[in-house]
């Protein structure tokens, strides 16, 4: 475990397995990445020459180069090795981009947790063994992690996921990121809570939106999350189509759904009756009997 003030490691100190990360920009995020071992580090991209982004304006401030658009000649231990976007391997020092090495820390005590105030260095949830991180690491550099997302699948996500196999069932939170989770934290505690109208000292609001920033990160961390599963890195894919596309009830076919014709009915809509079935309920002779004058003068 490092220390509570700062999670900076040597590079003498890692192992293949572990969950490193480097700051970026004047501290305003992190890029984090699985040690291969050998020098090697695996890292989810977003696209060519950039880490993370959004697709908005505030990717000028958040961009940050990756080694496939470094000036001057391919790195000679991980050029050849780069892709365009996506899961990638690269060597410690492109992977590092000149910035300090930091170890992210697993299975931490609630107390730590609550202590290392930035998010996005720690979480309460145990690691898995080494020799299994790596292995799902190696298959997603293979496989691919799926579309990079800032909010719910960014570098810290898949790192997390290496680590864990954790992945977070609902749709409508963010995902296993400290860092977002910080973030979404700081602007629940400010913005949202009625209970900063409590007080009117200085003192008393720097409590109170402490101790909601504090909650808010705490709930969010994988360790304590009830909306989480195991998911093996071999079944990945299929859990996001399962998770996309709906599945047909068990033993269906899309010809079981089918009209007559055989044209899929929309939305499995029965049938409308077709000119041929209102017939049936015509005369013999085929035209509909109305009632006549004598039947009309009775009523």
């Amino acid at each position: 475990m490092v220390g509570v003030l700062s999670n900076r490691v040597g590079r003498e100190a890692l192992a293949a397995g572990d969950h490193i990360y480097s700051w970026r920009t004047a501290y305003i995020y992190a890029h984090h990445g699985i040690y291969a071992g050998d020098g090697m580090v695996i890292h989810f991209t977003r696209a060519a020459g950039h880490e993370i982004g959004t697709g908005t304006f505030l990717d000028k401030f958040l961009f940050s180069s990756s080694p496939t658009t470094a000036d001057g000649p391919p790195c000679e231990k991980c050029g050849h090795l780069i892709k365009p976007q996506g899961v990638i391997m690269s060597c410690l020092d492109c992977f590092l981009d000149g910035g300090s090495l930091y170890l992210f820390d697993y299975a931490v005590s609630p107390p730590f947790f609550l202590a290392k105030a930035r998010g996005g260095t720690c979480t309460m949830a145990p690691s898995d063994a080494a020799q299994l991180v790596v292995h799902r690491a190696k298959h997603l550099l293979n496989n691919g992690f799926g579309m990079y997302s800032l909010f719910k699948n960014n570098c810290e996500d898949f790192a997390i996921y290496c680590k864990t196999e954790l992945l977070v069932e609902t749709a409508y939170s963010v995902g296993r990121s400290g860092q977002l989770a910080s973030l979404t934290a700081a602007f629940s505690a400010v913005a949202s809570s009625p209970l900063r109208f409590l007080t009117t000292s200085a003192s008393g609001l720097a409590i109170v939106t402490s101790g909601m920033y504090c909650v808010g990160r705490y709930v969010s961390d994988m360790g304590v999350r009830r909306d989480v599963i195991k998911v093996p890195v071999e079944r990945l894919v299929e859990h996001w189509v399962n998770n996309v596309t709906p599945a047909l009830p068990q033993g269906a076919t899309q010809a079981e759904t089918a009209m007559p014709g055989g044209s899929p009915t929309p939305g499995g809509l029965p049938e409308l009756p077709g000119e041929g079935e209102l017939a049936k309920t015509a005369t013999p002779e085929g035209s509909l009997e109305l009632p006549g004058e004598g039947e009309l003068a009775k009523k």
